[in-house]
C-alpha cells in the first residue's frame, strides 16, 4: 500500500523584545519539506523599558496586539490549520505578562507560549541547521541575537549544549548607549556586559568546538547586508552568505560608530532597527571575536561566518508538524 501524505498549513509566530514575526508555510513531515507562503516582520518594541521597569509598557502591548490581530487576519485568509505563538525575552521578564497572554489569546484564539531560553535556542538551532546541515560541516554554533537576549546553541544534528544570555540590541541600548553616536565609556560598559555574559556562557557551551558559526536574526542580517554593501535589504543575498571574520568585525565597528542619520540613510536599514543596530553590532562583534579566540585556543582557525534567514520561525513551524 502506498502511503499518501499531505502538507499541513501552519503559522509560526515569534514575538521577541524588538519585533513580532509571522511565517505561514506548508509542511510535509514525511517529505521533509517546508514551503514558505508568507514571511512578515513588524517592529513593535514589546521590550520597551522592561529592563528598567520590569513591566511591559501599555503602548508597547497595544502595538504588539495590533500586529497580532493583523496576523490573525492573514492566517484566516490563507486557511491556516494550526498556529503556534512563541514569546521570548521581554514577556519572560515582565511582571504583567498575564496581560500579554490574555491579549494574544483574544487576538488569535491560541495560547501564547512564553518559552525559556533553552527551548528558544533549540528552536533556533532546528530552524537554521535544517537548511545548512547539508552544506557545511559541524559542530554548528548557532547564535540567535535578539532584542533582549542572545541564544547560543552548539550541536551536530541536534542541540548538545545551549545557553541564553541576557544581552540583546534593545537591552544594551537602553542600559548603556544613550549618546549618538555612543561615547567611549558607554561602549566600554556595553562590551563589559557582553564579556561577562560570554564568560558565563562559555562554562555551559564549549565555544572552542565550533566548526561552523551561524548567525541569525535582524541584527546579524543587517550587519551582513552592510558587509555585503547591499543597496537595499535582499533576503536572497543575505541567506547563506559566507563572510570572512575580519569583514564581519569591520562592518560591526562601522555601524556602531555611525550616528542616527547615517544609519537611517543606509538603504537596507529597517526604520525600526535604526536606534538599536549599534548595540546589536556590538554584541555580534564580541560574540564572533570570542568564538574565534576560543577556536584558536584549540589549535584551529575560524575564518568565516555564515548568516541564515532561516531561524526560530522555521523551528517553530517544524515543531508544529512534529507534535
Amino acid at each position: 500500500m502506498v502511503r499518501v501524505t499531505r502538507a499541513t498549513r501552519v503559522a509560526a509566530i515569534d514575538c521577541g523584545t524588538n519585533s513580532i514575526r509571522l511565517l505561514v508555510a506548508d509542511i510535509d513531515p514525511a517529505a521533509g519539506t517546508l514551503v514558505d507562503l508568507v514571511r512578515r516582520m513588524e517592529v513593535v518594541r514589546l521590550g520597551q523599558g522592561v529592563d528598567r521597569t520590569g513591566r511591559i509598557a501599555p503602548e508597547a502591548l497595544e502595538r504588539t496586539l495590533d500586529a497580532a490581530r493583523r496576523y490573525a487576519q492573514t492566517c484566516a485568509e490563507l486557511g491556516v490549520e494550526q498556529i503556534r505563538f512563541v514569546a521570548t525575552s521581554a514577556s519572560r521578564d515582565a511582571e504583567n505578562r498575564d496581560d500579554f497572554v490574555s491579549g494574544v489569546r483574544a487576538a488569535l484564539g491560541v495560547e501564547p507560549e512564553v518559552i525559556g531560553g533553552e527551548e528558544e535556542a533549540a528552536l533556533s538551532f532546528r530552524g537554521a541547521t535544517g537548511v545548512l546541515a547539508s552544506r557545511y560541516p559541524g559542530p554548528f554554533l548557532v547564535v540567535d541575537l535578539g532584542g533582549g537576549s542572545t541564544e547560543l546553541v552548539l550541536g551536530q544534528d541536534r542541540p548538545e549544549a545551549a545557553v541564553s544570555m541576557d544581552v540583546g540590541c534593545v537591552r544594551l541600548t537602553e542600559r548603556h548607549l544613550r549618546t549618538d553616536p555612543p561615547t567611549g565609556p558607554e561602549t566600554a560598559a556595553a562590551h563589559a556586559d557582553v564579556a561577562r555574559a560570554l564568560d558565563a556562557a562559555a562554562q555551559v557551551v564549549p565555544l572552542g568546538r565550533t566548526v561552523t558559526l551561524v548567525g541569525l536574526a535582524g541584527s546579524v542580517t543587517t550587519v551582513t547586508a552592510h558587509a555585503l554593501g547591499l543597496p537595499a535589504y535582499d533576503p536572497a543575498a543575505i541567506d547563506g552568505a559566507v563572510l570572512p571574520v575580519d569583514t564581519v568585525l569591520a562592518a560591526c565597528r562601522d555601524l556602531l560608530a555611525r550616528d542616527r542619520p547615517s544609519r537611517a540613510g543606509l538603504g537596507f536599514m529597517h526604520p525600526g532597527r535604526v536606534d538599536v543596530i549599534g548595540a546589536g553590532a556590538l554584541v555580534w562583534h564580541d560574540v564572533v571575536t570570542r568564538v574565534r579566540d576560543e577556536v584558536r585556543a584549540t589549535g584551529r582557525e575560524l575564518t568565516e561566518v555564515v548568516t541564515s534567514e532561516h531561524d526560530i520561525l522555521d523551528g517553530i513551524a517544524w515543531s508544529i508538524a512534529s507534535r
